[in-house]
């Protein structure tokens, strides 16, 4: 029997216009704080219609250009260790992953990489500035995570988290409105991450039926809102507000039953490369939903069948294969093409670390390899 355990957010705010409640939450509750965002919020007609409200009940703003690194994080604990207590994140996955950690480690006394997973020699506590997550993609459910990724491609060549129950944000607010003019490559290859991350606990050893169900309900937002994802207008809207439901959910269903191959790859090519990460995980979707249909686990196999069934209404011989054209048929943009390159050394180094997380099937280093060179030019 597996026993599965759900932490969410204390308080989640949904639909258009939830941005609204933020000013109300900062003046509800008076506390010195930092605001991290990116430098394109700043610029947008959302900021200049809040600023007013805003700006007034912050001490500082944090710009978060990238992914954050070790370095970068023990530099914001240094600059506002003591002087806050508490964080809003309003951005894309490296927003809130870089201020869901400042908030932990500026109540903890070691730099990051003491305790990064991974790399790390000491185990974080819960303890935490309460957060208020904004996020402005749906893709990474960073807003319902208990982890914060950091990344360091410079020196030791790391992509881990800072993860306990306690780092998921108290308030998050899902505001489709913010998708509003998101280029199509990054709704494109942020909903396709957000869909990785439901099919890897949908077919996770760690899976059960409440696990299941709600990576269902998540995958079954994505599909009513895959099409239409990057058309404007009232259909368009509609769709952003599913995926960023699909998000939320792909965010719950990953903290229940973790993830699988797809990121047990991603994150390590995510080390050394700065290839998007949504992207890199829809480039290794297609190949993988190649290998299900292949490989004979027959609770997989049982799964995809009832899954097809859950999407799509029909039965196929080949559920990962109908999937997979579904996909492609559908997507506002083809991410698939125009393979980026991955040196010979660089595979090399990538499959050396990587693993197949919480699959089903253990995929063979041959599996593996084959999946980055369906999705790469590796020369």
């Amino acid at each position: 029997m597996i026993t599965s355990q759900l932490i969410a957010n204390r308080q989640t705010f949904f639909g258009s216009g939830s941005l609204q409640q933020l000013p109300r939450l900062l003046t509800e509750t008076p506390l010195p704080t930092l605001l991290f965002c990116g430098s394109s919020f700043l610029r947008s007609d959302t900021w200049k219609n809040l600023e007013h409200q805003v700006q007034p009940l912050l001490v500082g703003i944090e710009i978060v250009p990238h992914e954050a690194s070790p370095g970068e994080i023990d530099s914001w604990v240094a600059r506002w260790r003591g002087k806050i207590q508490r964080v809003v994140a309003i951005g894309g996955g490296s927003v809130l992953d870089a201020a869901k950690a400042v908030a932990a480690l500026s109540q903890h006394p070691l730099n990051t990489l003491r305790y990064l997973e991974k790399v790390g020699d000491t185990t974080v506590s819960g303890a935490t500035l309460p957060l208020i997550a904004v996020p402005t993609t749906a893709g990474t459910g960073s807003e319902v995570t208990q982890n914060a990724v950091i990344t360091d491609k410079a020196e030791i060549k790391v992509k881990a988290s800072l993860r306990h129950p306690e780092f998921v944000p108290q308030v998050a607010i899902l505001d489709p409105d913010l998708l509003r003019g998101a280029p199509d490559n990054v709704l494109v290859c942020c909903a396709v991450d957000a869909f990785t991350h439901l099919l890897e606990a949908y077919l996770s050893s760690k899976g059960n039926a409440f696990t299941r169900q709600t990576a269902i309900s998540g995958m079954l937002a994505f599909v009513r809102g895959w099409p239409q994802l990057t058309e404007s207008g009232s259909q368009g809207d509609r769709a952003r507000e599913q995926m960023m439901l699909a998000s939320w959910l792909g965010g719950q269903s990953l903290s229940m039953a973790g993830l699988g191959v797809i990121h047990g790859i991603a994150g390590e090519l995510g080390a050394i490369k700065d290839y998007h990460h949504g992207e890199v995980c829809g480039r290794l979707l297609l190949p993988f939903l190649t290998l299900l249909d292949e490989n004979p686990h027959p609770q997989q196999a049982v799964l995809m069948q009832e899954l097809n069934f859950a999407l799509f209404q029909q039965t196929s011989e080949q559920p990962a294969e109908q999937l997979k054209q579904w996909l492609m048929a559908n997507a506002g943009l083809v991410f698939w093409q125009d393979l980026q390159p991955l040196s010979v050394d660089e595979v090399d180094w990538i499959l050396s670390r990587s693993n197949s997380k919480n699959s089903l099937v253990s995929y063979s280093r041959e599996q593996q390899h084959w999946m980055l060179e369906q999705a790469y030019r590796i020369g």
